[in-house]
């Protein structure tokens, strides 16, 4: 029988699991059910250290991760004779013979030795991203006989808590649990409404290279270390799980610890690892089963909480930057669970809340997985489940890692960036050797992919491994930060990897023939292939399109740095001068945007990739309303592309016809995005969409999905430009930035790709370039107001539908701002 107190006690949970205003339908993630697989778990995250909760009943199943589980070790990649090679491979291409001189690539312009292993290099050099351990706690053992009632599992964005609810038997048994950056820990906290009925055995293993025993009576350490892919030990880890309990008895049995009678229990989880001592980042240890206990030895000494506060506050500083309602709310909608509200919302249900909540929950992987001092997100954010993870879970540079980045800086999230610079800088030294190694040049170059021990190399592939523009696109994130941040001392440590970024290019370009532009060479469109005349399918060529626009980001980003800083004059004059002889993004005479120098018969119509529309977006070359053919070009490459695809695909389309200005078109590719993830006939395989717990399936699933299509989303609502964004000008604009007094810093637009299904709805807290914070609210369609912050204090021209205001404000001045600002008539 329950007693009064345990009574208020599963009244107060039932409160707080029913949805208290922290709790709005766009901010809680809920499922009805335990999981079955991982893409149905709860991911939690502090940046370094991740857990996957399964909520089972008689089985609670927790993944654990640390940013730093990567096998492999840093090795010499480059082929010695490389550059020898080279002369030969661009006379061919020069002469046409794409197929001979792909040829000659994949025999000697590849990597040394197995590169990537063809995206399973879990046991060779390069490495892979791994799961640390697998946290069991088994409920067989106690004395129920029927099923669970009412259950309930949730994952609350806007305190990182995962919680789980569910009657047994009479009793009521909660688990609350999140993953703390302030004291470094998984906190696990286990409850019920009458006294000692809480019995479990705890264990804590992995697949391969681990062992397992208790420390004392109450803690079990995992330790083991990973392969370095050389017949040798690499990276060490460990995993300490600590039980505090409340009533009963805690003791240990071989490599388990059974909790007999408890009345409350928490577990405290750590995971270390000693990456820092052979990488460029993750957290610095001399010993790491040493410091797995310290950790979880610290947590201890304060209640639950005491640390649910700290954590709390903690990421409330960085989640609560931006708001997000889209309306009108849907009531019947926010009560489903993920899975029943995606298949409402594919079935035609209007949701608009599933927008927003998607949105949010972008804005939370990103805070859990990137944090400043810490790796990067990689293609899993820092989630993964097993010793292979699906390309080994590493930064793909042709569009993947750099997606995990959009979000950061139009979120107000510009710090978790800094793990991004931090790879770009690591890449220096290695990327040298290789721009030496493979084209006899000056500054440094990475390729397509890369790890935490520098590999720059060409991948294993001429098909789509030779792709030098990785680099360039990674810098591209460099400038970005400024033009949003204004932050000088930032510009000057990142002038000199922009400034050897762009000397790589300068020496590696050469003239085609026809019309004697300046092109890459050899290059190709990320993993696309074409046809000859002959009907032979080739992926090399001479400066395919997106090669074109990322250098002369590259360039116009270099030369306007450092202009800013008032050095390297003569650099200067080259970047220029060599930028407009590039070739240009141009129409073909299908009245689309050329993918290749040339009007080569494409062999897959329908391609994943969109890489000649870079510099529609997110560069932007192509600005439809100075380039009206070009976004029309845009346009009819897009429509001949279509909108099917899986993730990080239709985010990109999706970004792609917001700035074109089209809102139905975009949420059309945002409706597809959010589409469930269905089984197909192959066990384990999935169609595209949302996976349960809303992890994009790529598939399998990859996050980078679920951080572009949020910013995509942003460009939707407000779009903005700071003076030097773009790579291309008129003459009157290059005249303007030659006096820098002249003309606005900056645009934004307001509303430019508003859907009809988004009739009203608010953002505020939304950062854009030239060092400015906005905030729109919105009805009927239309603007209401927003709010124009200064950060800098720098002149901005905001445009609302078809006219502009021109505004000078101080450095913390904002204006607010109305339809009658914009010459609108009162309604």
């Amino acid at each position: 029988m329950m007693t009064p107190t345990s009574r208020i006690v599963a009244c107060l949970f039932a409160l707080v699991i029913a949805g208290l205003p922290a709790l709005a339908g766009e901010k809680v993630i809920r499922l009805d059910e335990p999981a079955e697989r991982f893409t149905e778990s709860t991911p939690l995250g502090n940046g370094r250290l991740g857990a996957m909760l399964f909520g089972g009943v008689d089985e609670e199943r927790v993944i654990l991760n640390e940013s730093g589980m990567w096998s492999g070790s840093p090795q010499d990649a480059d082929r010695p004779d490389a550059a020898a090679a080279l002369p030969e491979i661009r006379r061919l291409l020069l002469a046409g013979k794409n197929a001979e001189a792909e040829k000659l690539v994949n025999e000697r312009f590849t990597c040394l030795g197995a590169g990537s292993g063809f995206g399973r290099g879990a046991n060779v050099p390069y490495g892979c991203y791994q799961v640390l351990a697998t946290l069991h706690l088994k409920f067989a053992g106690q004395p129920f006989g029927t099923p669970a009632q009412d259950y309930r599992r949730e994952l609350d964005l806007a305190t990182a808590t995962a919680r789980t609810s569910f009657e047994r038997d009479g009793v009521r048994f909660t688990r609350e649990g999140f993953v703390s950056a302030p004291d470094e820990i998984f906190a696990l906290r286990l409850a019920a409404d009458r006294k000692g009925a809480l019995t479990f055995d705890v264990a804590l293993d992995r697949p391969e290279r681990a062992t397992t025993h208790t420390h004392g009576e109450n803690a079990l350490i995992l330790r083991g270390s990973l392969v370095d892919g050389k017949g040798g030990d690499g990276v060490q880890f460990a995993a300490v799980v600590r039980v505090v309990a409340k009533g009963g008895k805690v003791t240990a049995q071989g490599e388990t610890l059974q909790v007999s009678g408890a009345d409350e229990v928490l577990l405290l989880v750590s995971g270390v690892t000693d990456i820092a001592k052979r990488s460029f980042a993750g957290r610095k240890v001399e010993d790491v089963e040493r410091s797995a206990i310290a950790d979880t030895e610290r947590a201890a000494q304060k209640s639950f909480e005491e640390l649910r506060t700290a954590h709390v506050a903690d990421f409330r500083k960085w989640f609560n930057r931006v708001d997000l309602e889209l309306g009108p709310v849907n009531s019947k909608a926010e009560t489903l669970s993920a899975p029943a509200r995606l298949e409402a919302f594919a079935k035609g249900e209007p949701d608009p809340g599933l927008a927003a909540l998607y949105f949010n929950f972008g804005r939370y992987l990103l805070i859990s997985s990137s944090r400043p001092g810490g790796l990067p997100a990689n293609l899993q954010g820092i989630w993964a489940d097993g010793v292979q993870t699906p390309w080994n879970g590493d930064w793909h540079l042709n569009i993947n890692v750099e997606m995990n980045y959009w979000l950061a800086e139009v979120a107000g999230l510009g710090e978790l960036h800094e793990p991004l610079f931090a790879l770009i800088h690591s890449l220096q030294e290695p990327g040298a050797k290789t721009a030496r190694a493979y084209y006899d040049a000056r500054g440094w170059v990475a390729h397509v992919i890369t790890n935490p021990w520098g590999f720059t190399s060409p991948a294993e592939s001429a098909a789509w491994g030779a792709t030098s523009s990785g680099s360039a696109w990674l810098c591209t994130h460099l400038w970005e930060h400024w033009l949003f941040t204004g932050d000088r001392d930032f510009l000057e440590n990142a002038y000199p990897i922009l400034k050897y970024s762009s000397l790589f290019y300068l020496d590696i370009l050469v003239q085609e023939p026809s019309h004697h532009w300046l092109v890459t060479a050899p290059s190709n469109s990320p993993e696309n292939a074409f046809r000859l005349p002959d009907g032979t399918e080739v992926h090399l060529c001479l400066g395919a399109t997106m090669d074109e626009q990322l250098v002369r980001a590259l360039f116009a980003a270099t030369s306007d740095a450092a202009r800013v800083l008032g050095v390297d004059k003569d650099l200067r004059d080259e970047l220029d001068a060599k930028r407009a002889q590039l070739a240009p993004t141009r129409i073909g005479s299908d009245g689309r945007v050329m993918e290749w120098l040339q009007e080569y018969a494409e062999v897959d119509p329908h391609h994943r990739h969109v890489s000649h529309l870079w510099g529609l977006f997110p560069g932007h070359e192509i600005q439809p309303r100075a380039m009206p053919d070009l976004a029309a070009a845009a346009r009819k490459t897009l429509d001949a592309r279509g909108d099917e695809g899986t993730g990080w695909g239709t985010a990109f389309k999706l970004g792609m016809w917001a700035r074109l200005g089209d809102g139905e078109r975009a949420y059309a590719l945002l409706r597809s995005h959010l589409e469930p993830a269905r089984p197909t006939e192959k066990k384990g395989q999935w169609t595209g969409g949302l996976y349960p717990n809303l992890f994009g399936a790529h598939p399998p699933f990859q996050i980078d999905g679920n951080l572009g299509g949020p910013a995509a989303m942003v460009e939707m609502l407000m779009q903005s430009r700071s003076r030097g964004s773009s790579p291309i000008e008129s003459d009157a604009q290059k005249a303007k930035r030659a006096d820098a007094s002249s003309g606005p810093d900056a645009e934004i637009d307001l509303l430019p790709a508003l859907p009809r299904a988004w009739p009203e709805g608010n953002v505020h807290g939304l950062r854009a370039r030239g060092g400015f914070e906005v905030s729109i609210d919105w009805s009927a369609g239309r603007l209401k107001s927003a709010t124009i912050k200064s950060l800098g204090g720098r002149q901005v021209l905001v445009r609302g539908g078809m006219r502009t205001k021109a505004l000078q404000l101080q450095a913390g001045e904002e204006r607010i701002l109305t339809p009658a600002d914009f010459g609108e008539a009162k309604r």
